[in-house]
């Protein structure tokens, strides 16, 4: 694997870990966030929510299918989401994401996304996870 560095984006969420957590497993949801861009349109979500299970994720972008293939690798409801994937359009190479959920005290979860990226796609790579977080927080929870 190349050298990656770790970018980690976090978002405040003012609803319970369980729901944000749940949100990344359900295909209806999942698929109104993960890897969806604005004017794309999501074509195929399946989704093996068990560790070692595998996630596909399918969208038309400018006419073209864009998959987004992955395996989870930990799942730890509702604190912890592990899984990598890739984009076999632009690479084969896996990238590791993990997702931490954590309570606040004064209501709410923040959750925290910790990806491993190439050096060149840091900051676009940061801004994208930053807009499916902020994107998850405008449909659910």
């Amino acid at each position: 694997m190349t050298d990656r560095v770790a970018l980690t984006v976090s978002h405040d969420y003012r609803a319970a870990a369980g729901r944000v957590f749940d949100a990344w497993l359900d295909p209806a949801t999942a698929g109104r966030f993960l890897f969806a861009t604005p004017d794309g349109e999501m074509i195929k979500v399946a989704i093996d929510p068990v560790a070692g299970g595998q996630f596909t994720f399918v969208e038309r972008r400018d006419g073209k299918a864009v998959e987004h293939l992955g395996r989870y690798l930990e799942i730890a409801r509702p604190r912890r989401l592990v899984f990598e994937f890739c984009v076999p359009a632009y690479s084969s190479e896996m990238s590791r994401v993990e997702v931490d959920i954590v309570d606040l005290p004064e209501g709410g979860c923040r959750l925290s996304l910790t990806a491993q990226v190439l050096p060149d796609y840091e900051a676009r790579s940061r801004e994208g996870w930053a807009k499916i977080l902020s994107t998850l927080a405008s449909i659910r929870p």
